[in-house]
């Protein structure tokens, strides 16, 4: 009678490595990308504004204004999508599943305070917006000098507080990613 042999590590190594991740719908990670791209080339742009010469302020000015208009109405479908098309389960420790979600409303929020006030504070400064130039825009205020600056602080201040949050929530996907180890920027990917 002959006794079996063990098989050798290499015969009963996987030849690939399954990894099951938990991802966003797909719409939810599109609308993810593609308001962070309009945020990374928005925000600098509205940094820039006051540095730039007179006479070419108002096309920055209008890229600026109609870039942050287009991530309020995504941000709004983002929000509808949410409703329709929930996020895979949370993980982590119950602080990270707190510190996530905190972090992820209130960037929400702010995506949304932001061009809202800015739109608003344009109009209130007495220039209506054009949005790209081509589509003249409604808005509920006329010029208003007296409610012009609190509009402005509202949408400096938000974009503070933004870029804020965007460094607590990159930082997080990097401790993830390079601490923990674990899948999470995959869910989104």
């Amino acid at each position: 009678m002959s006794i079996p042999r063990p098989l050798s590590p290499a015969a009963t190594a996987p030849t690939r490595i399954d990894i099951r991740v938990d991802r966003y719908p797909s719409t939810s990670r599109i609308l993810h990308w593609i308001i962070a791209g309009l945020v990374l080339v928005t925000w600098p742009l509205g940094l820039v504004i006051e540095f730039i010469k007179p006479d070419a302020a108002p096309g920055f000015y209008l890229i600026h204004e109609s870039f942050g208009f287009l991530v309020l109405w995504l941000m709004l479908l983002r929000v509808g999508n949410k409703l329709i098309a929930p996020a895979p389960p949370a993980e982590g420790s119950a602080l990270e599943r707190i510190a996530a979600a905190s972090v992820h409303g209130l960037l929400y929020l702010f995506l949304i305070v932001m061009p809202i006030s800015g739109f608003l504070a344009t109009n209130a400064h007495g220039f209506p917006f054009v949005w790209f130039g081509l589509l003249p825009v409604w808005s509920p205020i006329d010029k208003a000098p007296e409610v012009a600056s609190v509009l402005s602080a509202i949408h400096g201040w938000s974009a503070w507080i933004l870029f804020a949050l965007f460094a607590l929530h990159i930082g997080a996907v990097l401790f993830h990613h390079t601490v923990k180890r674990d899948h999470t920027l995959y869910r989104i990917l």
